[in-house]
């Protein structure tokens, strides 16, 4: 084999694991993709809202193509439609992510799911990389790639490879991820996953604001540190403008990977006494209108059991206190409800709604509401 080939190769098998490796991750939690998808489609990045309905059909056909992609290149069949796919992906994914990491509009663009969480110019640089890798293996010439096996055992491969992908993503719909890297996994000791940098004796991020100055049709920005050295505020002719005025990241730091949660029923801030309960389940449902009501209604009536046992049970949701107090009203029930950032819920439990269990603040088990037991 020549260095042409070799090449050639070795950015054939990069390409085809990395597309596979990502696809899979994602595949493994569809629905926490399509929620960054929901981010992408949203009023304040693409303004794209009729496109939302339609993040999960969207989120699974693009994790399904992008392993079908990074099989078709290792196998080397169909080697036209693999290469200009491939390009036409990263053209895109290349231009998504800038739009990201230049506007801060997305901070973390979902490619590698909840596995590897990039920032938005970490994600940028790994698709120019790619993108550089993929014209590279155009140039070396899509005549020199040899499939690695007959053409009818190559789409024998790629059909398992699809049912057994069908199979798959059915599986963590209708359950869970298999997979959980999320920042409420089992084992997670919710309170110290909520501790900030300054407790834990880390550096936090440090931060700066941006402010966007305005002289007529002259327009400037400055940096929060030199707004204030050189007084721009004693400057009349130079106009604040509120809007345009952005707070940004200027050094890397510890996050606590537990952020914007809290249980508080009735308003009053009741976390670490939540978190202290020798035992206690979370009925999670993000939000009402989304959830698959007859399953909230029954779970609601099952974990009520538990209540009734002495168990201590919430509710957690983004829905209004109307919302709630119907939904207490068909139920019967009467263990309180907490209401909560919806993004944050959604990242506890990939179910809507879902239950999770937990040990003084320790995270247990979560259930999709196809899998919760009953109380008995």
């Amino acid at each position: 084999m020549n260095v042409r080939n070799l090449a050639q190769s070795l950015i054939r098998l990069l390409l085809g694991g990395l597309f596979i490796f990502s696809g899979v991750v994602k595949m493994n939690d569809p629905i926490g993709f399509s929620y960054k998808l929901d981010e992408y489609f949203g009023a304040d990045v693409f303004n794209l809202p009729f496109l939302q309905p339609l993040a999960l059909p969207l989120a699974v056909f693009l994790v399904t193509f992008e392993v079908v992609l990074g099989l078709l290149m290792l196998l080397g069949y169909l080697r036209a439609f693999t290469f200009w796919s491939m390009a036409g992906l990263m053209a895109f994914f290349t231009f998504l992510t800038f739009y990201s990491a230049y506007f801060n509009k997305v901070t973390d663009c979902g490619c590698f799911g909840d596995a590897i969480p990039l920032t938005p110019w970490e994600s940028f640089a790994k698709d120019v990389v790619l993108s550089v890798l993929i014209a590279l293996y155009f140039a070396l010439g899509l005549r020199n790639v040899k499939p690695i096996m007959s053409r009818f055992w190559a789409r024998g491969v790629m059909g398992l490879a699809v049912f057994a992908m069908a199979f798959f993503t059915n599986w963590v719909y209708n359950h869970l991820p298999v997979w959980d890297f999320r920042a409420y996994k089992p084992g997670t000791d919710i309170a110290k996953a909520m501790a900030p940098a300054e407790e834990l004796g880390l550096t936090p991020p440090q931060y700066d604001v941006v402010y966007t100055l305005r002289n007529g049709d002259e327009v400037m920005e400055v940096s929060g540190t030199d707004y204030v050295d050189q007084k721009w505020w004693e400057k009349p002719e130079w106009v604040m403008d509120a809007e345009a005025t952005r707070t940004v990241k200027v050094a890397e730091g510890y996050e606590p990977p537990v952020h914007d949660f809290r249980i508080a029923p009735g308003g009053v801030d009741q976390t670490d006494i939540w978190l202290a309960y020798p035992e206690s389940y979370w009925l999670v449902s993000y939000d009402f209108e989304r959830a698959d009501m007859a399953q909230l209604e029954r779970l609601c009536r099952e974990v009520q059991k538990l209540h009734d046992a002495g168990i201590p049970v919430v509710g957690l949701t983004s829905s209004g206190p109307e919302a709630v107090a119907a939904l207490v009203a068909r139920t019967g029930t009467t263990f309180p409800w907490s209401n909560g950032d919806g993004t944050a819920l959604k990242t506890i439990v990939r179910s809507n709604p879902g239950v999770t269990h937990l040990r003084q603040g320790v995270v247990q088990a979560h259930y999709h509401f196809n899998d919760f037991p009953t109380a008995e």
